[in-house]
């Protein structure tokens, strides 16, 4: 279960942060993309992201 909280954290991150990079205009690319410069897109991105480290949190602890 660790194992799978650890791949799917670093994934949310990873998506999160293209997402962030999208919205917020910084990442144009695909450019045929709806997300670019779409401020929306920057904020579920670093939603993503939070919950991507709080995975990595939780696969992390020791019982």
């Amino acid at each position: 279960m660790a194992m799978l909280l650890k791949i799917f954290g670093i994934a949310a991150i990873l998506m999160g942060g293209l997402w962030v990079g999208q919205g917020t205009g910084v990442i144009l690319w695909p450019s045929s993309s709806f997300m670019l410069a779409q401020g929306q897109w920057a904020v579920i991105g670093a939603g993503l992201m939070l919950v991507g480290v709080l995975a990595l949190w939780r696969g992390a602890k020791r019982p």
